[in-house]
């Protein structure tokens, strides 16, 4: 009988630890690692941090990554429940499967977005008003009265920004000041962004319109969202040209690669996007953008000449 007792007193904190994870959506953590790792490379033109530099940033990754995305996120599905109920993509979530309450989310959102903003602030005041102002950002996005992500424009420019900019930015900042950050940088990591974010409005469209949420896939409708997301992919790649030509950040060495990869990285968009409509498509061309940027970080390091 004791035995049983405490195998039960285990589960309940290793249940608490897995519904915050899952509310935390760790596979999101990278969408905002990859650009901070993208920042320190531009930086320090190093593909690994000295022992020096790790320890800071290990740091700023925990709470850019987890800290941020459990506080954002759980502020999301406290105040997309109604919604997310509608939602067969959100079946069995936390908070749609009962285990986890609206207000114990709420909680999880102030204490992960506190401890966010306290362990950033050991790496320095920037650094913890840059945390403290994506968090509040975070939760603009999703809750009343602002509720960002119900404001066609404004959801594309939060998402884009943070993940074409922020993460750039926060990497840079562990080693370099801002004021010298290669902005041209941040105007395409913006663009790639707000490309990949569009689609999300897509595959979440007809559950959306059940639950009244205004989203920009509401608002324009599924050919011209797909059409704007396709207009700021090839406004992306046609200034990558640009850079690797006139050598403005991107090495000019990789021209060559960039006059063929450009075109099929559109042609993919515009079948995956269009075709799909579903997360399937955009984790496809996620992953086939990693082929210009991991060849971006080998050239620019020097690993690759």
């Amino acid at each position: 009988m004791a035995r049983d007792t405490s195998v039960r007193l285990w589960s309940v904190p290793r249940q608490v630890v897995g519904d915050v994870l899952a509310i935390g959506r760790p596979w999101f953590w990278f969408v905002s690692l990859v650009p901070y790792y993208l920042g320190f490379v531009l930086a320090t033109r190093r593909m690994l941090p000295t022992l020096e530099q790790l320890p800071t940033l290990a740091v700023g990754a925990v709470v850019i990554g987890p800290l941020v995305w459990v506080s954002v996120l759980a502020v999301n599905d406290a105040n997309d429940l109604r919604g997310d109920l509608l939602n067969p993509r959100k079946a069995g979530t936390p908070l749609t499967s009962g285990r986890v309450s609206v207000r114990a989310a709420r909680w999880i959102a102030a204490g992960s977005g506190g401890l966010a903003v306290a362990v950033a602030f050991t790496l320095g005041p920037l650094f913890a008003a840059g945390t403290l102002a994506v968090v509040v950002v975070g939760w603009a996005y999703s809750a009343p009265p602002l509720r960002l992500k119900a404001r066609p424009g404004a959801d594309v420019a939060v998402n884009a920004l943070a993940i074409g900019a922020v993460g750039q930015l926060a990497g840079w900042s562990m080693v370099r000041p801002l004021a010298e950050f290669p902005w041209p940088m941040a105007v395409l990591g913006t663009l790639v962004g707000a490309a990949l974010y569009l689609p999300t409005t897509l595959a979440d469209l007809r559950a959306d319109r059940i639950s009244g949420y205004t989203t920009v896939a509401v608002r324009l409708g599924p050919t011209r969202t797909y059409r704007l997301g396709l207009a700021l992919w090839t406004a992306a790649a046609v200034l990558s040209l640009v850079m690797s030509a006139t050598g403005v950040v991107i090495p000019r060495s990789m021209l060559t690669m960039e006059v063929v990869l450009v075109p099929l990285l559109i042609v993919a968009y515009h079948r995956l996007v269009r075709a799909e409509q579903s997360f399937r498509g955009i984790v496809t061309i996620a992953v086939l953008f990693l082929v210009p940027s991991v060849t971006f970080v080998l050239t620019y390091t020097g690993v690759v000449s």
